[in-house]
């Protein structure tokens, strides 16, 4: 009875961090955040559904859920950072939001040229 309503709980929590972060994807203004919205929300949201699910099977089964889980923290952030990175580099990502361009500076000291961010991008 109580790993039901700890399972409903994680559930339900699971699909509102999820659909919050589909929000944030629809309505956050540039790039950057748009990456901030559709990685952490995301990927708390599936593990609190794993977790919500893993408590409904028996242990050998949630063994493969261990492996969904980590597979997902470790590649949201990486695939994000890459993404934010590529736009980086072609100019899509407006550097006036920007508090403090650490990209920006470690490019100039290699003599990397860097591109001007389009203020109007969206």
């Amino acid at each position: 009875m109580l790993i039901d309503i700890v399972s409903s709980i994680l559930l339900l929590g699971g699909a509102l961090f999820c659909a919050v972060g589909a929000f944030g994807l629809l309505r956050f203004p540039d790039l950057l955040s748009r990456l901030q919205a559709a990685t952490k929300p995301q990927t708390v949201g599936l593990l609190m559904v794993l977790a919500g699910v893993a408590l409904q099977l028996r242990i050998v089964d949630a063994v493969g859920l261990v492996l969904v889980a980590l597979l997902q923290v470790v590649t949201a952030p990486v695939l994000s950072q890459l993404v934010g990175r590529a736009a980086y580099r072609i100019g899509a990502v407006d550097r006036s939001s920007l508090l403090h361009d650490d990209l920006g500076d470690r490019l100039r000291r290699e003599g990397v040229p860097t591109p001007k961010g389009r203020p109007g991008d969206r």
